[in-house]
C-alpha cells in the first residue's frame, strides 16, 4: 500500500475517494502535520500507486476496512482518528462501526453514515434514478472504464469540475452509448482551487494502474449489502464528525435525509459543519475551513 505521510503525534488516516488518490489530502497532510499530528493518506485497495488484485470481489467493504485496520497494524499504531470523504467516508464509517476499539474519533465529508436499507441498493437505484446512474452503470464490466481510459485529463477535469460549487451540481446520469465523462460538461474554465497541474498529478498516480481497481468498489454495493446483515442499524459509537457542501450533489441528490437524521445512528456525533457554496470536493475546495473543523474535533478527544 502507497502512503503520502507527514507530521508526528497521534495518527490521524485521510482517505480518499473517487476518482482520487492520496493527493486529495495535500492540504491537509501539511496542516495536520504543522498541528501536532502524523497524518497518513493511503492510495486505497485498486487506487493509483496501490493497485490491487483483478478479481471483482476483492474489493468488499470488509477487505476495504480491513486495509484501514492493517495500515494502523503497519504503523505501530493501537488506534487512529479516520477521516474518510466520498467513498473514503463509507470505509471510515465502518471501520468505527466494526472494529470501534480502533476508532478514537471518525470524520465523515460529503457521504454521511447511511444505515443498511431493507433491499440491495443497486436495485432501488436503479429503480429511483434509471440504467443511466453512474452507480448503475458501473455495475457493466469493462464498459466504464473505456471514458477513463480514452482520456483520463478529460475525465477527472470534467468530473472534478461537475460536483463542484462552482459546477452545474447535476445528478450524474451516463447517457446511452456514452462513458462516465459524458455526464459531465466540459468547463469553460477551471475553479479557482483546481489548476492544470493538479489535473496533471492525477493524470500521473493513475498511470499503470487504471480504473478497473476503483470502479470494483461499486461492483460490490449489492454483495456488501449482504455481508453487512449482522450490523443492520448498527450505532457507530466513536466520536464523530460529519463535513459537508450545501451544494455538494451527493447529499442535494441522495443523502440530505440521512445526514438530517445522522445523529440517530452516531450517537456520539460532536457536530455538523457545512461549507456555504461548496460542492463535493471538500478538502480540496475549502482546505483552510475543512482542516480548521478537523484540528478543533481531533483537539477534543
Amino acid at each position: 500500500m502507497h502512503v503520502a505521510e507527514a507530521g508526528s503525534g497521534p495518527l490521524v488516516l485521510l482517505l480518499h475517494g473517487f476518482p482520487e488518490c492520496w493527493y486529495s489530502w495535500r492540504h491537509q497532510l501539511v496542516a495536520l502535520a504543522e498541528a501536532g499530528y502524523h497524518a497518513v493518506a493511503p492510495d486505497q485497495r485498486g487506487y493509483a500507486r496501490t493497485g490491487g488484485p483483478a478479481e471483482v470481489d476483492q474489493y468488499t467493504i470488509h477487505h476495504l476496512v480491513g486495509d484501514a485496520v492493517g495500515l494502523i497494524d503497519a504503523l505501530g499504531e493501537d488506534q487512529a482518528v479516520i477521516a474518510g470523504h466520498d467513498w473514503g467516508a463509507p470505509v471510515a464509517w465502518h471501520t468505527a462501526q466494526f472494529r470501534p476499539e480502533r476508532v478514537r474519533g471518525v470524520i465523515g465529508l460529503s457521504v454521511p453514515h447511511r444505515p443498511r436499507s431493507s433491499r440491495p441498493p443497486i436495485q432501488a437505484m436503479r429503480e429511483m434514478f434509471g440504467e443511466g446512474f453512474y452507480m448503475v452503470h458501473f455495475q457493466q464490466p469493462d464498459v466504464p472504464e473505456e471514458s477513463f481510459d480514452r482520456d483520463p485529463a478529460g475525465a477527472f477535469r470534467r468530473t472534478l469540475y461537475a460536483a463542484s460549487g462552482d459546477g452545474p451540481a447535476l445528478l450524474p446520469l451516463v447517457p446511452e452509448g456514452g462513458g462516465f465523462a459524458d455526464a459531465s460538461p466540459e468547463p469553460d474554465k477551471l475553479p479557482g482551487w483546481l489548476t492544470e497541474d493538479d489535473i496533471a498529478a492525477y493524470v500521473a498516480e493513475y498511470e499503470g494502474s487504471g480504473f478497473s481497481g476503483p470502479i470494483n468498489w461499486y461492483r460490490n454495493m449489492d454483495r456488501n449489502w449482504e455481508l453487512t446483515a449482522a450490523w443492520h442499524r448498527a450505532p457507530i459509537t466513536p466520536p464523530a464528525l460529519y463535513i459537508g457542501g450545501d451544494r455538494d450533489p451527493v447529499v442535494a441528490h441522495q443523502a440530505r435525509k440521512a445526514v438530517d437524521r445522522l445523529a440517530d445512528f452516531v450517537p456520539n456525533l460532536r457536530d455538523t459543519v457545512w461549507l456555504s457554496g461548496c460542492g463535493h470536493w471538500t478538502q480540496q475546495e475549502r482546505p483552510a475551513e475543512v482542516t480548521e473543523a478537523m484540528i478543533g474535533f481531533l483537539g477534543s478527544l
